[in-house]
Formats: C-alpha cells, sequence, structure tokens
C-alpha cells in the first residue's frame, strides 16, 4: 500500500467519504530561526463531505514502535485554505496540546 492509499483509507476513516489525490505540496515551516516542519502534504478532493471539498493530508513519523507512523489530516475549511495553513494549524494543536499536559 502506498502513502496515498494509506492516506486515502485515513480519510475514509476519519470524515466518512471517498477521497481523490489532486496534488502534493512541499512546505517547509519555520519559525524563530528554526524548521519546525519540513515535508509533503498531499491535497485530496472530497466526495460528498458536507463541509469541506479538500482535505490536506500527511504522514508524520513519532517515536512510537506500536504505532510509528500517524496520519494527520486537516480539512479545508475557513481559516485552513493551503496546505501551509493546514500544517501550523496542526503545530498549533500539538503545542497546545503537550502545553495542556505540562500543567496538569
Amino acid at each position: 500500500m502506498t502513502n496515498i492509499d494509506e492516506l486515502k483509507e485515513a480519510i475514509r476513516k476519519r470524515y466518512g467519504v471517498e477521497a481523490t489525490h489532486s496534488e502534493s505540496v512541499p512546505v517547509k515551516e519555520i519559525f524563530q530561526g528554526q524548521t519546525v516542519w519540513d515535508g509533503v502534504v498531499e491535497v485530496f478532493d472530497l466526495m460528498r463531505h458536507p463541509f469541506a471539498s479538500k482535505v490536506y493530508a500527511w504522514t508524520h513519523h513519532t517515536d512510537d514502535p506500536q504505532n510509528p507512523r500517524r496520519h494527520l489530516t486537516v480539512l479545508n475549511i475557513d481559516p485552513i485554505t493551503s496546505p501551509r495553513m493546514a500544517v501550523r494549524a496542526e503545530i498549533i494543536q500539538e503545542f497546545t496540546s503537550r502545553q495542556s499536559k505540562k500543567e496538569s
């Protein structure tokens, strides 16, 4: 199974709709002079989703040997209107989640 097929399956499981791959977009996100993310975001067109016509998806490698790969998906819903914005939103969510766990 290819990465595109894996992402299609992740989209199907998460949103309950079929997706067609439309393009691959390289994204490099830099914060305070440091690269915080550098990779390719796959863009998919969604079939019959009630709110979005596109979804951005990519694979993230983890340190968990039981689950070494994590599939991330972000719907194209304002203000998320590009692959770069999808990556930024995921970075912010990850940071916020880590901060919440530290404070607990």
